[in-house]
């Protein structure tokens, strides 16, 4: 029987070859209709018999593009229009939007085949993409996603690219940055003056500049970075000095797996990932035969890798000798992403000895993602290009919520019905090119997305720039949610888990609502509402700041406030060099004078990473704890120290004498990697005993717990304590798709917000 039927396609719909491949599919069913681009997805009209236009609708639904993502497929009767072909029609640019924006994807192997087969017309094209690869996100202006709306406009089409882009039947057809040599965008070398280096392959110049050891700003597809020979270590080093960063670990990029694969160990789920289209960095464990520049990662186990993601990137590798790059981000320390040209002009002057520039304008910078496998899961340090800005879907509605993150490591996330939205790794707003780059994204993505401004969601923090931030909008109301409650509300709306918990959050800092600074964790409730039930022991961090920034400090006010006399006794013989700052950081604890009180998961590492030498003073955020953890070894039990569980109002952990007792290991010289082990299995163990403290009468279905802060990076503390929890009943869920660090804060903050409007709970 003939029939008539509209469908409406809503996901990850375009800019991934999906108009093509419903072409195609109509063709080979011999159906007849249209396929449109619309605010909505795809709209899809066909007219035809009705057991053909069922075998359509399943292979539509199985057999879509790898780039593409499905979330809704309505499919209702139409009238009969008799048309006689099947076309694809000019997009709609009217009505709400409901689309997903697509994402900037790695080069696919097919236009990677092209671009190395020397009779191809884009043979050794530094631009060469299809619908399944390229920059998508980082080069729109307007929605739909059509390329007049891109910053390829201002790049007409040759007659070979317009054939091509008009051909239903070619992969490139619609693929909106299609281009070539003839009518695409250029590479040029520049020097650092800015002057365009004379030469006949600007990119053969500039494999051979890094192969002498020069330092060169690459412009990718989300920004800058600053590339050298991983294996040079007087070039690492030279870019060390310059950049003024001088231990945080850095990136580096290998031509192949193979490459990587000598250096690391990976198993196949990182292999997998490095592979990915999304093409994120990834943690990996250093082989015993190592053999990169010392200064890369020192100090480090482990290091972030990632393949090339770009043509230009391949080509960069066509030289044998040249195997492995470091390629971290340009951007100064504190600053956002430099992706403008006069911008990495400006701040890379005395840090680039060239510059290796493109033409095509980035109209949306984006940092590259940052992975690891932590005890067999996903574990997010940042996410960012290759997965943003696609959607996770709710079971709440939050249309109208717009979270707006914390202070460091921010994103903000925008929820529409059942889509939540997370933007793009922003930084820490510390300054204002960070906020205004904050603004900048926030107002595109609220643009695009067109949400009800009903809801605004921030951190509690009185001192958070976004307190600052949330009034320039006029929203209807304003929920400030706590910070470690947002972290345990994104693992539970990551997980849809319904009715009450338990959530242990290990974190460095986050506003309490007993003005008290919170990290050490464990709460009980839901996404509307949390019971603090347990926490660390307040310790004095005496002139704040200082005290996170120098560790040694922190461990003193630790030992002295918890240990009195014994506790500054052994901290003069640690730290003979501070007697005097000793003296001074006591009688502020004494009189109280500019110190705030924290029980910290952050701040404890900090303390026992300042004993055991191995950071007293952080060059960077998160130093001291990282470079303590890569001294253990995550598949070993250590024999943990002695702590207390004091039967308070609340159950509060106490562990003055394990200080004491890893203060006198330090002082008669025992392995610092066995006191780290033993000290993480403390934490381990104190855990396990507050919990089961709390939840003696409580029946094993209800015993569900999350875990999350940004301590859960720690492979140690993840796998151990999701072990041993398991191991007494309970239900585990760690953070996959959202970073448990504050990358994740805005998703938990629009859960929460989401919790509470649904329970009707007033804030």
């Amino acid at each position: 029987m003939l029939k008539a039927i509209r469908v409406a396609v809503r996901g990850r719909v375009q800019g991934v070859g999906f108009r093509p491949f419903v072409f195609q599919l109509a063709k080979r069913y011999q159906l007849c209709g249209t396929v449109q681009n619309n605010m909505d997805g795809v709209k899809i009209y066909l007219e035809g018999d009705n057991h053909v236009l069922d075998a359509f609708l399943a292979d539509l639904k199985n057999k879509a593009p790898r780039l593409s993502k499905m979330t809704e497929i309505i499919v209702e009767e139409a009238e009969f229009q008799h048309v006689s072909d099947f076309t694809i029609i000019e997009s709609e640019r009217s009505g709400t939007s409901m689309l997903v924006i697509p994402i900037d994807s790695a080069v696919c192997e097919d236009c990677l085949q092209e671009m190395n087969n020397p009779t191809d017309f884009r043979y050794q094209y530094p631009f060469i993409n299809c619908t399944q690869c390229g920059p998508r996100y980082t080069i729109i202006k307007e929605l739909p996603y059509d390329r007049p709306y891109t910053s390829m406009e201002s790049f007409p089409m040759c007659e070979d690219c317009r054939k091509e882009y008009e051909d239903p039947t070619n992969r490139r057809h619609h693929a909106q940055p299609i281009a070539c040599p003839k009518c695409g965008p250029t590479v040029r070398l520049l020097d650092g003056e800015g002057n365009e280096v004379d030469c006949e392959d600007p990119i053969q110049h500039t494999i051979n500049l890094l192969k002498q050891g020069g330092i060169v700003a690459i412009k990718g597809i989300g920004g800058y970075h600053l590339s050298c020979d991983a294996r040079n270590e007087q070039a690492v080093s030279m870019l060390r000095i310059r950049k003024k960063r001088p231990n945080r670990p850095l990136a580096v990029m290998a031509s192949s797996l193979d490459s990587a694969a000598e250096f690391t160990r990976m198993d196949l789920t990182e292999r997998n990932l490095l592979k990915s289209p999304e093409s994120p960095i990834v943690i990996l464990k250093k082989q015993s035969n190592y053999d990169l520049a010392h200064s890369v990662a020192p100090g480090m186990g482990t290091i972030g890798v990632m393949m090339p993601y770009t043509p230009l990137h391949y080509l960069l590798f066509a030289d044998q000798d040249l195997s492995c790059l470091v390629m971290t981000s340009a951007n100064p320390s504190g600053q956002p992403i430099l992706y403008k040209d006069e911008e990495a002009f400006h701040y890379l002057d005395g840090i680039a000895d060239y510059y290796l520039v493109h033409n095509r304008e980035i109209l949306h910078p984006v940092d590259d993602s940052v992975v690891q496998i932590n005890d067999g899961k996903l574990d997010f340090f940042r996410r960012s290009r290759g997965y943003v800005p696609d959607p996770l879907t709710s079971i709440l509605n939050v249309s109208g919520i717009v979270a707006f993150g914390g202070q460091q490591k921010t994103t903000f996330t925008i929820g529409r019905n059942e889509q939540i939205f997370i933007g793009p790794h922003i930084g820490d707003l510390e300054n204002l090119e960070t906020i205004n780059h904050y603004q900048q994204e926030l107002a595109h993505l609220l643009k695009w997305m067109d949400p009800p401004m009903n809801t605004a969601v921030i951190d509690m923090h009185p001192g958070y720039q976004v307190q600052n931030l949330v009034n320039e909008f006029d929203f209807s109301e304003v929920y400030p949610i706590q910070h470690h409650h947002a972290h345990m509300a994104a693992c539970l709306e990551e997980h849809r888990i319904s009715g009450k918990a338990f959530g242990v959050i290990l974190d460095g800092t986050g506003y309490g609502v007993d003005g008290n600074v919170w990290g050490f964790e464990i709460l009980h409730g839901d996404a509307a509402s949390f019971n603090r039930l347990a926490h660390l022991h307040y310790t004095p961090l005496p002139s704040g700041e200082k005290c996170i920034k120098e560790p040694w400090r922190n461990a003193a006010a630790m030992l002295i406030s918890l240990n009195g006399k014994e506790g500054e006794r052994l901290v003069k013989q640690i730290f003979p060099e501070h007697t005097a700052n000793i003296d001074v950081l006591k009688r502020m604890i004494d009189k109280n004078i500019n110190t705030v009180y924290a029980g910290t998961c952050g701040r404890l590492f900090d303390a026992v990473s300042a004993l055991c030498g191995v950071t007293t003073v952080s060059s960077y955020d998160g130093e001291a704890a990282i470079l303590l953890s890569e001294l253990v070894d995550e598949n070993k039990v250590y024999q943990p120290y002695t702590y207390k569980l004091l039967d308070q109002e609340i159950l509060t952990i106490d562990f003055s004498e394990m200080l004491m007792e890893i203060a006198s290991d330090v002082l008669e010289e025992k392995k610092v990697s066995e006191i780290s082990g033993s000290f993480h299995e403390t934490v381990v163990q104190a855990i396990l005993a507050s919990l089961s403290n709390i939840t003696r009468d409580i029946p094993c279905e209800e015993k569900k717990v999350v875990l999350s802060g940004g301590s859960f990076h720690n492979r140690y503390l993840r796998k151990r304590i999701s072990a041993e929890l398991r191991k007494n009943e309970f239900h585990v869920f760690v953070p996959e798709q959202i970073p448990c660090n504050d990358g994740g804060l805005s998703f938990g903050q629009l859960a929460a917000a989401a919790a509470k409007k649904e329970a009707k709970l007033c804030v």
